[in-house]
């Protein structure tokens, strides 16, 4: 390709000439390439630049927009490419796979999300979610992880199920650990937390309310298959995968007992929070010391659920109610 002053050079021998044989023996070049600088001139065209040539798939690719906006961008080529033979498309595959990848390439550019850093209060975010445990005895276990995220303060304890009991006798625990409670705390849209969506509004389970309520807290969720929301505890929870579970890269030994799984979780929490922090480079154990007068007190007294269930005895009926069962 000519740079801008060999273009110039071009035309500027030709108007002194007239003749593009005469012109390509002055400028070094063929003819056919004057012919094609001094034909863009007279059409008006911009100098320089190539010719756009029609492509078979040209007449299609509204639809092929249709169909990469309705599918966010996850439609595969050889789906698309059977869509259209249907509409009478006559061009091969390979053609219909690179217009697909250009049509894919502009929609990511402009549906890119963007990450922006997370400027924390003291005392007003604890996020939590589960990661698998390792099996002792054959039985699987379940790791509770929580991050708050001022202080970046990691707790990990471990269950042996995510029932509601069991996920709010851990809630309590951590915010006995934290000396109190944050304003919010956010975790997945499970069934222990969010029994369903209307209009994409979440609807709160009844016993997630009376946990909030009994601890002065407001529990929130992310949006639905959007790790991204809950970042910092998802790397919580990668790195306690990492660092409890046996696997050949830690050279852990199996757990016999539950009460070694414990013992490693207060290791592993004692390790990960009077260590250096990458990002606010202190401890997080010191940080918590900051943090803990902005955190709200709790009560004396768990949440009664979290020690199992509960049963009442309505007003004037010799009846128990026991799971919505007399």
């Amino acid at each position: 390709m000519k740079s801008d002053g060999e273009i110039m050079e071009i035309l500027a021998a030709y108007d002194l000439t007239g003749s593009l044989r005469a012109t390509a023996e002055l400028t070094g070049c063929s003819h056919h390439t004057v012919a094609k600088h001094v034909s863009a001139r007279d059409a008006g065209r911009p100098i320089g630049e190539p010719m756009a040539r029609g492509r078979v798939t040209d007449a299609f690719l509204p639809k092929i927009e249709e169909w990469v906006e309705a599918s966010k961008g996850r439609i595969r080529a050889d789906k698309a490419h059977e869509k259209l033979l249907a509409l009478g498309y006559a061009g091969s595959e390979r053609s219909t796979r690179r217009a697909i990848a250009q049509v894919k390439a502009a929609w990511r550019l402009g549906h890119t999300r963007v990450h922006r850093p997370w400027i924390t209060e003291p005392g007003m975010w604890l996020q939590y979610d589960f990661g698998d445990g390792p099996r002792i005895g054959g039985v699987k276990t379940i790791l509770f992880v929580a991050w708050l995220a001022f202080s970046r303060f990691r707790i990990v304890i471990p269950l042996k199920d995510r029932t509601a009991p069991s996920v709010f006798a851990a809630l309590d625990r951590c915010f006995r650990i934290l000396g109190g409670a944050p304003t919010y705390v956010l975790t997945d849209n499970e069934k222990t937390v969010t029994t369903s969506h209307v209009a994409g509004v979440p609807v709160r389970n009844q016993q997630t309310l009376d946990f909030a309520r009994h601890y002065g807290v407001t529990v929130l969720t992310c949006q639905p298959a959007d790790p991204a929301t809950k970042g910092g505890v998802e790397a919580s929870v990668k790195l306690a995968k990492a660092d409890l579970v046996p696997k050949d890269t830690n050279l852990r030994d199996d757990y016999r007992t539950f009460a070694e799984l414990e013992a490693a979780c207060t290791a592993f929490m004692d390790e990960v929070n009077h260590r250096e922090h990458r990002t606010t480079r202190r401890k997080p154990a010191a940080m918590l010391a900051e943090e803990a007068p902005r955190l709200h007190r709790i009560p004396d007294t768990a949440h009664t659920v979290a020690f199992g269930l509960a049963r009442s005895v309505p007003e004037n009926t010799p009846m128990v109610t026991f799971e919505n069962a007399q």
